[in-house]
């Protein structure tokens, strides 16, 4: 039982060293792209660490203020906006 609530540790990465600012907008942060940035490393990818429980969950990338896919998610999902949110399961 224990282990339904165990959360595990997810890395975000996005390589778009153009980028001035790179958030992280989703289901797990009530799509609020404000409480989750992400940080660029010397080589220009942006990563955010979190810790989730088991789920599925949707998101997208907010990179200098535009709502983006995250071209490294393989599974997608249209929204109500008529775009696609990424979709992660932990």
């Amino acid at each position: 039982m224990a282990d339904k609530n165990k959360k595990k540790r997810v890395t975000f990465k996005l390589n778009n060293p153009e980028a001035r600012e790179v958030f992280l907008a989703g289901s797990f942060n009530n799509w609020d792209p404000s409480t989750r940035p992400l940080r660029k490393d010397a080589k220009g990818v942006w990563k955010a660490i979190m810790m989730l429980p088991k789920g599925t969950y949707e998101y997208r990338l907010v990179i200098d203020g535009q709502w983006v896919d995250d071209p490294d998610s393989p599974e997608k999902r249209l929204n109500e906006f008529g775009f696609y949110n990424s979709i992660l399961t932990v």
